[in-house]
């Protein structure tokens, strides 16, 4: 059965955080449902649908800003009080919105994440996890990674408390009181958590994940450890998780997975016979999808999945017909509820059309005047620069509250601009002099009228570290501009993992000093990305990574005064050990610096470059064949002549100049990769080899890997 629904819009409020909307349950088993929604101007707006009107039930006076939403209340009677987290501060509203709770956390930070269960209150700031019971402490945990999500698994089933931490570094964590009682490895870091049928399923022990990477999973939290149900990998490279939920949609008695996505992607999974999820619907928005829920809002009898976006919009995507009535000849009209609502909004539009006009006279008199204040308007962003593992480049993401005029991007670092599919804005590029003012990188993207949101994706060169930057500039007036900031990092295609293989040729790198754990825990954060900020708990920690474009791997153990780096690749010990003593130079650390180099490491790499290189000259010799295969077809009127493997280049033409397009500069970043590969061995040995370069590239002209390999050894 193929789902059918249709978009419509109820309302829209400020700007809006993730997990920031629920429907109020219903009172009659048919009847329609309030839904409360809160914003960044920090106000709690709680309305339900009468006549296609959105009625307002209560709203809340501004403040600061919401960062999270739940329904609460005795446990075993309707859920349907409302909390609210803004600042450190907890707050609670009757579904008439009496204020009857405020509650003062007494956190440094602001707090990211809640979850309300009976009397029991789950508050998580970045990195510390704190659980309240009737407002008075009980437990409190210190994260090793920033935490996303908390869960509860539901008490009245399981029979314990079990709070769940969603973290940054690809895990869940499973506590028991103040303690972590395991870890849930994930394929990605998890950023929203919800109960599987929002009751955890029939042992209240299953959870729902969605990664920042766009994964969707199932496990179940049981009391010996975890058991993963399924993983859904994201194929189609669509966005990042940001809500679900679990509702019947489709009217078959089995409650289907609402997922809501960073590209404003919203989906319809269905639990098939094997308790695998399979897609059943799909619709794009434009912007973010903050939250999403299954209910009954416009019209009693028809179910819809509501979503809100990040610029406040919040609406529905029903089951209810469309209302369109055939006249004579079998024309389409409106109805006439319909018919009254367009005149009404048309109505409305021209009275905004004057406020504005008048808005703008009034401004452009007081601007001539002296004793004038300019006043800039302000706008929220909502950015996201992310490494992509399947093609090693970084995504960034920005969304505005209203639509961007255009865009300047400018590096001080060499960078790639890649091209997305999604992005509809007109690019153009600015000659850079890198030698006397540091840019690298100046391109403009020119927006069409109504974008919120772009995405870009730009590729770095590890070893080549400084900060890109984005100028912002939206349809505002007077006009006005925000600047972010993003740092490309030394080893910028490296992620963390949770495991590596320890039985490849490895190189080591061994630093001692006077440096404290702090310090080169701040060194480790200058070169790495994926590790958390702030210094982690105990004497010493080890991370795991792998480099997203040739599969390499890296290990780092560190304390106070000792750091040991472990990696596959020579080029990555060679980059630690120039970025980590000029950093160590610049605060006036005395180093001493040990290495070890494993001969087998460096023909181990170039096997692992090779599919690459290989696949990328294969594709070059393609796309150079394409023109002339092409002339000798027209010449000749038809293409039978040609051997198969021709005529295979002549059928994939277009997908060969769509990939060659896609990746540009791939294969001099791969020869890039060798000669830094070759330069590096030889440095170790404290010989300079930059004569010997151009001998390496003729080679790779006319690529073999035993020629290379020879190339290398007896150089």
């Amino acid at each position: 059965m193929e789902l059918n629904l249709n978009h419509v819009d109820y309302l829209q409020v400020g700007v809006t955080s993730q997990k920031t909307m629920k429907l109020l349950p219903s009172v009659g088993r048919k009847a329609t449902q309030k839904v409360a929604v809160a914003d960044h101007d920090g106000v709690v707006t709680c309305f339900g649908m009468k006549k296609g009107e959105a009625v307002p039930v209560f709203k809340s006076l501004p403040g600061q800003k919401i960062s999270r939403l739940e329904l609460g209340g005795a446990l075993g009677t309707p859920q349907e009080k409302i909390f609210v987290s803004s600042g450190s501060e907890v707050r609670g509203y009757t579904k008439k919105g009496k204020q009857f709770l405020t509650f003062e956390a007494n956190l440094t930070e602001s707090i990211n994440a809640m979850h309300v269960s009976g009397a029991d209150l789950f508050v998580c700031a970045s990195y510390i996890y704190n659980h309240y019971c009737d407002c008075k402490d009980q437990d409190y945990y210190l994260s090793g990674d920033k935490i996303n999500d908390v869960l509860c698994l539901p008490v009245e089933t399981v029979g314990r408390i079990v709070p769940i931490l969603a973290c940054q570094d690809r895990v869940l964590r499973v506590l028991q009181g103040s303690d972590l009682q395991y870890d849930v490895e994930v394929p990605g870091p998890p950023t929203v958590l919800e109960l599987l049928n929002r009751d955890g399923g029939k042992g209240g022990e299953e959870v729902l994940y969605g990664t920042a990477d766009g994964k969707l999973g199932l496990v179940r939290i049981t009391k010996s450890g975890p058991i993963t149900s399924w993983e859904l990998d994201n194929e189609k490279k669509k966005g990042g998780v940001l809500c679900i939920d679990s509702f019947d949609i489709a009217g078959d008695g089995v409650k289907d997975i609402l997922v809501g996505r960073d590209d404003g992607t919203v989906e319809v999974y269905s639990l098939d016979g094997s308790n695998e999820p399979a897609l059943r619907f799909e619709n794009v928005l434009s912007e973010s999808v903050t939250s999403i829920q299954g209910g009954c809002v416009g019209k009693e009898m028809y179910d819809e999945v509501l979503t809100t976006t990040y610029t406040g919009w919040v609406s529905g995507l029903t089951t209810e017909p469309q209302q369109m009535v055939a006249g004579p000849g079998d024309e389409i009209k409106m109805s006439r509820e319909t018919q009254g609502k367009v005149s009404a909004l048309r109505a409305e539009l021209e009275q905004l059309q004057v406020k504005v006009l008048q808005g703008r006279e009034k401004y452009q008199q007081s601007s001539q005047s002296s004793t004038a204040v300019s006043a800039v308007p302000v706008f929220s962003i909502n950015d996201k620069f992310t490494l992509c593992q399947d093609d090693a480049s970084y995504s960034l993401t920005l969304e505005v509250q209203t639509a961007i005029d255009n865009l300047l991007l400018q590096s001080d670092v060499p960078i790639d601009l890649l091209d997305v599919d999604k992005n509809s804005a007109v690019v153009s590029f600015s000659e850079c002099d890198s030698e006397s003012n540091g840019n690298f990188l100046l391109a403009t993207y020119r927006c069409q009228a109504n974008t919120t949101r772009l995405e870009l994706k730009v590729r770095s060169i590890e070893g080549q570290y400084g900060t890109l930057q984005a100028y912002v500039t939206p349809r505002l007036q007077p006009k006005t501009c925000q600047v972010r900031q993003y740092q490309i990092k030394p080893l910028s295609l490296h992620q963390r993992t949770h495991s590596i293989d320890q039985e490849r040729p490895a190189n080591t790198l061994r630093l001692t000093g006077q440096f404290s754990f702090a310090e080169i825990h701040s060194w480790v954060v200058f070169c790495l990305p994926e590790v958390p900020e702030k210094t982690p708990a105990g004497d010493s920690i080890t991370f795991y990574f792998q480099n997203t474009f040739l599969g390499t791997q890296l290990e780092a153990t560190y304390c106070k005064g000792e750091a040991n780096f472990k990696s596959d690749n020579i080029s990555t010990i060679s980059i630690l050990k120039d970025v980590l003593s000029k950093e160590a130079t610049k605060r006036k650390i005395n180093l001493n610096i040990s290495y070890e180099v494993n001969e087998d490491s460096v023909s181990h790499t170039l096997r692992m470059i090779h599919p690459k290189l290989e696949y990328q000259l294969i594709l070059a010799k393609k796309v150079q064949l394409i023109d002339a295969l092409k002339e000798l077809q027209v010449h000749e009127g038809n293409a039978d002549f040609l051997i198969p493997e021709y005529r295979s280049i002549l059928d994939e033409s277009a997908q060969l100049l769509e990939e060659y397009k896609k990746q540009p500069a791939h294969l001099e970043r791969l020869y890039g990769m060798i000669t830094d590969l070759f330069i590096d061995k030889f440095k170790f040995k404290g010989q300079n080899v930059k004569t010997k370069v151009s001998q390496l590239l003729a080679i790779l002209n006319n690529y073999e890997l035993d020629s290379l390999m020879d190339f290398f050894s007896e150089a």
